[in-house]
């Protein structure tokens, strides 16, 4: 599970990653190439972060 969003939507995005596979999430910023063709997956802003469960 791997969870694009920004930086309103963090907290929403690791609470689903928590609730969905009862592990504690991964935390990542998106990397610098990767930025400016991935949106949040909760709105069309810029993503800044990725969520996982690595």
């Amino acid at each position: 599970m791997n969870i694009f969003c920004c930086e309103m939507h963090v907290n929403h995005a690791l609470d689903v990653v928590v609730f969905e596979t009862k592990e504690f999430p991964i935390l990542e910023q998106v990397k610098e190439e990767e930025k400016l063709s991935t949106k949040c997956e909760y709105c069309e802003k810029e993503a800044k972060y990725l969520v996982s469960r690595k």
